[in-house]
């Protein structure tokens, strides 16, 4: 494969037009397209969807895999050589929300230090996150998937424990003499993909479905529930205090559920990976074992 076909094909996937990877690389729209077509007729397939944004088909995908690999080692060995043309690269990441906002900011004040790198996170469901590896779209990802993604190495970071909480003041709005009116009471969900709540309420008994509010930023959804809007699933790492303080209350002090997070990334010779591998690894010592 041709590495600036490879390299244009990165561009276009990321900047999500011909037009924008052009503006990238410095070289006209129609010397973009001329590369995608070189790298089509080279595979015998179509490796890009032609819509707004662009996106990879299967064939694509693979080959962006490839793409990011070659930029990746390509910039380590220009370092190496001791060469004038040495930049500062882009290194691809997958992380939950909820992670983001607890245990993975160590790894930001590591970050902070590294000259060689930038980061460019995707914030993404963990059970989903994994499909973003075998995309071509990150180096790495935080996943609650056990099994390694072709080519990538996973490694057990620890488990995230949710736990369901609400302000007092809904709390006691919502509880009769039979105890809490689960079906009545407002809960919260990230997004669609959030499931927590739902297997908490099936775990109850609870076949309706209360009044949901949709609260989509880690942050908010904590303080959503401080607030009183409804009740959810929270990482106890986010809560600090609010149980002794009296901020939350637990609605139910059996019950819990423990998300096992690995780390993905790919299984290269790259120090710069390696080095993301071992920030990942020491900011996730606050996870429970």
């Amino acid at each position: 494969m041709n590495f600036e076909h490879l390299r244009a094909l990165a561009a276009v996937i990321d900047e999500g037009t011909f037009e924008a990877a052009a503006d990238r690389l410095h070289i006209s729209p129609s010397a973009v397209s001329q590369r995608i077509k070189a790298l089509e007729k080279s595979a015998g397939q179509v490796v890009v969807r032609r819509a707004v944004p662009c996106t990879p088909t299967d064939a694509g995908s693979a080959l962006l895999r490839l793409a990011r690999q070659v930029q990746l080692l390509e910039a380590e060995a220009r370092e190496a050589l001791g060469s004038a043309g040495s930049a500062v690269t882009a290194t691809p990441v997958a992380v939950n929300a909820d992670s983001l906002a607890t245990w993975f900011l160590p790894l930001l004040e590591e970050a902070a230090g590294w000259t060689d790198t930038t980061l460019d996170l995707h914030v993404e469901d963990q059970d989903h996150s994994s499909k973003l590896l075998r995309q071509g779209d990150v180096l790495g990802a935080v996943t609650s998937d056990l099994s390694p993604v072709n080519g990538c190495r996973a490694v057990r970071l620890g488990a995230m424990r949710y736990v369901p909480a609400a302000a007092p003041a809904l709390r006691e709005r919502f509880t009769r003499t039979d105890g809490v009116d689960w079906e009545a009471m407002p809960v919260l969900q990230f997004n669609s993909k959030d499931n927590l709540q739902r297997s908490f309420l099936a775990s109850h008994g609870v076949a309706g479905t209360p009044p949901t509010h949709i609260v989509p930023s880690s942050e908010a959804f904590v303080a959503a529930v401080r607030a009183g809007l409804g009740w959810g699933m929270v990482p106890e790492l986010q809560v600090g205090s609010d149980f002794d303080d009296g901020r939350l209350e637990l609605l139910d002090t059996r019950a819990h559920h423990d998300v096992v997070l690995y780390w993905q990334a790919w299984t290269l010779q790259s120090e710069r990976l390696n080095r993301l591998t071992a920030a990942v690894r020491r900011a996730s010592r606050q996870l429970r074992s």
